[in-house]
């Protein structure tokens, strides 16, 4: 089968978008999924946060958008078993300008998807893709968005949360109408919640009010330990294990696929 492929997207900075990809992923391959991580943030927080060093990064998704590469010659083994990357580089920056003319501008990363089948990861096939995006909806988000089949939404705990929400459910429904009707929302996931604060149970109750049944079960909190993680090159959930933030992403990990199995069953 196919892999599903899963846009973590948010235009907002500095909601957890980063950190729940290395971690969501790792969860994932903790119980038995094999996941590809492509970063398509020119940042490249998550190639680095999987220890990925800059001069490792020969083939990056700058190469894929190009159509200069194939996923399986730009991904690269993690320390994580079972997950590999699509690193990022720089190179990205300057994508929309070099792609902007080009009548299939928002199709090349669906395209290179479209020619993965000779990945695996261990000998098997892979069972994930998790896209990390930038903070803006730029063309490289659009990219993600028409590649794939479900929008995973990271939404920080804080008081402008659901602020730019609107822009963003905008923009799905658009990809939607135009360029990808297959895409859905897999959910929205609240991020660096503190149980301390009552703006932070007031803002999960709010989001939970306007978006339903699409927020998770699980909420990730605000945790020393997931912001410590990525400077060791590491998840949090190799980093350490029991801690707050790892077992959380364990449980999203559960929910994520119990969503795409209901999916599936419908």
């Amino acid at each position: 089968m196919a892999p599903r492929i899963l846009t973590l997207a948010n235009q907002k900075g500095g909601v957890g978008k980063t950190t729940t990809a290395i971690n969501l992923a790792t969860a994932l391959a903790a119980i038995g999924e094999r996941v590809l991580i492509v970063d398509l943030d020119p940042q490249g927080n998550a190639s680095t946060g999987l220890g990925i060093s800059r001069v490792d990064r020969d083939v990056s998704s700058y190469d894929l958008l190009m159509g200069d590469a194939k996923v399986a010659a730009a991904a690269v083994m993690t320390s994580v078993p079972n997950v590999a990357i699509v690193p990022s580089t720089l190179d990205l920056l300057g994508v929309e300008l070099t792609i902007a003319q080009q009548a299939d501008r928002a199709f090349r990363l669906r395209d290179a998807f479209r020619a993965m089948s000779d990945l695996t990861i261990n000998g098997q096939a892979v069972s994930y893709v998790l896209i990390d995006c930038p903070p803006s909806l730029n063309l490289l988000t659009i990219n993600a968005l028409v590649a794939a089949d479900a929008v995973l939404v990271p939404l920080q705990c804080e008081f402008f949360a659901l602020e730019g929400m609107s822009q963003l459910l905008q923009t799905i429904e658009q990809i939607r109408t135009t360029l990808n009707p297959r895409l859905s929302i897999q959910g929205v996931v609240m991020t660096m919640f503190d149980r301390r604060n009552n703006l932070s149970e007031q803002v999960l109750a709010d989001v939970r009010s306007e978006m339903g049944s699409l927020v998770y079960d699980t909420v990730i909190p605000r945790n020393v330990r997931l912001s410590e993680a990525p400077s060791y090159g590491k998840p949090a959930l190799l980093y350490d294990l029991k801690c707050a933030g790892s077992q959380a992403y364990l449980r999203l990990a559960t929910e994520v696929i119990r969503r795409e199995r209901q999916l599936m069953a419908a």
